[in-house]
C-alpha cells in the first residue's frame, strides 16, 4: 500500500517547533537511518509506522527534498502571522533596551531557546500604517515564548542568519579599527591590555585579538552551517533499511 503523505515545499510550511524536535533527535540518536525516518514523521506530520511503509528510494527522495529545501537562505521577514495574530521585528533596534538585549543574548545561543528569542525579536503588532508599525512593549510571557514554536521556520532562520551577520560585520569593524588604532599608537595595546585585565608583555592583547578573529570565523561557519545534516539511506548498508520493532511503538 502506498503512503500518502503532504509534504512541505517551503520552509514557511514547517514551525519552528518541528525543527526543534528534529534537532532533539538528532542529538539524542547515532542511527542516520533512524533519524531519517524521524525527520520525514515530524516534517511530514505522519506516524512513524507509516514512514517504515514508504520505499528507500522514495525516502532518500524525501531526504534530498528536504536538504534542498534546508539549503534555502531565506530573506528577512519584518513581519508574519501565527493564526490571525500578527507580529512585526523590533523597529528601531537600536533603542533595544538592555533586558531585551540580555535575554536575546542569551536565547540566541541555541536552537533549542530560539523561540525565546523570537519572543524578544517579533512583537504582536498594535497598530500599522502601510509598512510603518508600532508593537507591545517587551514583557517576558512564558505562553507568547510558547506561541514562537509556531512561527514560520523561514522567518526564524532568516532572524538568525540576520543577527550572525550583524555580529559578525560589527567584530570585524571593531578588529579592523583596533589594528589600524595599534599600528598608529603603541601606547594603545598596553591601555587596552589594561583596561581589559589582559598580560601587559603583548601576549595578552595579541591573545585577545586571535580571540576575536576566532569568533568572527566561528560565526561564518555559523551562518554556513548544514542546518539538516541528514544522509541518503544505501542499500549496501549490513543494517536493514526497515525500522525496528521497538521504534514502531507508538508513545
Amino acid at each position: 500500500m502506498e503512503v500518502q503523505i503532504k509534504v512541505p515545499t517551503d520552509l514557511n510550511e514547517i514551525p519552528l517547533k518541528h525543527y526543534q524536535d528534529f534537532l532533539k533527535v538528532q542529538r539524542d540518536s547515532t542511527d542516520e537511518e533512524f533519524i531519517a525516518q524521524k525527520m520525514v514523521e515530524i516534517f511530514c506530520g505522519i506516524r512513524l509506522a507509516e514512514v517504515a511503509k514508504i520505499k528507500l528510494t522514495s525516502l532518500n527522495e524525501l531526504i534530498a527534498h528536504f536538504t534542498k529545501l534546508f539549503e534555502q537562505k531565506p530573506k528577512f521577514t519584518p513581519t508574519f502571522k501565527i493564526g490571525d495574530l500578527e507580529f512585526g521585528f523590533i523597529p528601531e533596534l537600536e533603542e533595544i533596551t538592555f533586558g531585551e538585549y540580555v535575554d536575546l543574548d542569551s536565547h540566541l545561543q541555541s536552537w533549542d531557546n530560539f523561540h525565546k528569542a523570537m519572543a524578544v525579536l517579533y512583537r504582536p503588532i498594535k497598530t500599522r500604517k502601510g509598512e510603518k508599525y508600532d508593537i507591545k512593549d517587551y514583557d517576558p510571557s512564558v505562553d507568547m515564548q510558547e506561541l514562537m514554536r509556531f512561527a514560520p521556520l523561514d522567518v526564524c532562520i532568516s532572524a538568525s542568519l540576520f543577527f550572525w551577520t550583524l555580529e559578525r560585520e560589527l567584530l570585524q569593524a571593531t578588529l579592523n579599527y583596533l589594528e589600524k588604532q595599534m599600528k598608529k599608537d603603541k601606547s594603545l595595546s598596553q591601555t587596552l591590555a589594561k583596561q581589559l585585565n589582559l598580560a601587559k608583555d603583548g601576549d595578552g592583547i595579541s591573545r585577545f585579538m586571535q580571540s576575536l578573529k576566532e569568533t568572527s570565523l566561528s560565526l561564518t561557519k555559523s551562518q554556513n552551517q548544514d542546518l539538516l545534516g541528514v544522509s541518503p539511506i544505501s542499500r549496501l548498508r549490513s543494517k536493514k533499511t526497515k525500522l525496528k520493532e521497538d521504534n514502531l511503538k507508538d508513545n
